[in-house]
């Protein structure tokens, strides 16, 4: 009876003991607690296990605490994290894949998170709150080596159409071509010789005409000069005979308005004058006693009468 009673307070004992460490290890009162985030990833999360470390700069926050397909996108892959309580896990915080040396151990580092950034809320109708994630060393150098063998073949597509049949034909013939030219120089190079000797000839006289045409044209600028000179002189001579003109011509009205009406006067009165000599000679040559005794009175007509008449 006494073991029985033994046997069973041990029993009791030890589930008590077992329970208070599962407890413990689950975050009990003197545990650490733990908030979950969610992070959505584009690429392949292969490598990541659950449990795997989420470490904050180098730092372990937390682990993974699961790793599903997005049911709405299955390219996507959904991430809960198990982050250490206090974190500052901030709206500008970044998650990214990373492998641990050589082993290829995959874990997640978490940057970013400014003094003056808000803490990570989750939002309205989320369960939890959204860490942002960028690509992987891994995913950018695939993606760059992706898109060098992408260019890298359509080079070579470029390259073996320019190589191809036709294009290496034309080219053999352009050769051919080339090799003739050569060969049509070298079998005129005397003539060729002579023509570049005749040529610099032909340059070196140039030159020395130019040289001489230098004065000529200097004495044919003065003469220009000396043209637009007397032309100004001429201008400047054909001003003053003008003004002159005005002034002959402005004199010669004055005098034309004022003498030529005195003028005419007197020629009116000389010609009065000369009619009344005439007058004068006729009638002295007529009756030349005329002038001593005077003019006698013509007697009367027929039918004339000095006395007035009476009534």
């Amino acid at each position: 009876m006494n073991y029985a009673i033994v046997g069973a307070f041990v029993l009791g004992l030890g589930a008590v003991l077992v329970a208070g460490v599962l407890w413990l290890a689950s975050g009990g009162a003197f545990g650490t607690k733990y908030d979950l985030y969610l992070a959505i990833e584009d690429e392949s999360v292969a490598g990541l296990n659950v449990n795997a470390p989420v470490k904050y700069k180098g730092v372990d926050v937390g682990k993974v605490r699961s790793i599903r397909l997005d049911p709405v996108n299955p390219e996507r892959v959904n991430l809960i994290f198990a982050i250490e309580r206090g974190t500052p896990i901030k709206e500008d915080t970044l998650a990214v894949l990373k492998t641990q040396g050589l082993t290829g151990i995959a874990y997640v580092e978490l940057s970013g998170g400014a003094l003056d950034a808000q803490p990570l809320r989750a939002a309205a109708g989320s369960e939890y709150p959204v860490i942002h994630t960028k690509p992987s060393l891994s995913a950018r150098i695939e993606n760059v080596l992706t898109t060098v063998l992408a260019k890298l073949d359509s080079t070579t597509n470029n390259i073996n159409a320019i190589l191809s049949d036709e294009n290496q034909a034309a080219f053999k013939h352009a050769l051919a071509d080339m090799a003739t030219v050569a060969h049509t120089f070298a079998a005129r190079k005397d003539a060729l010789d002579a023509g570049i000797t005749n040529a610099a000839r032909t340059l070196e006289n140039a030159s020395r005409l130019s040289a001489q045409a230098g004065p000529v044209v200097d004495r044919v600028g003065h003469a220009a000069d000396a043209v637009n000179t007397m032309g100004n002189e001429v201008g400047r001579t054909s001003a003053s005979v003008g003004k002159t003109v005005n002034s002959i011509g402005t004199d010669l009205n004055r005098f034309t308005a004022e003498t030529l009406p005195e003028l005419e006067r007197l020629l009116g009165e000389l010609n009065t004058l000369s009619i009344s000599l005439r007058r004068l000679t006729e009638q002295t040559e007529r009756n030349p006693a005329s002038l001593l005794f005077g003019r006698k009175p013509v007697p009367e007509g027929p039918g004339e009468s000095s006395a007035p008449s009476g009534k």
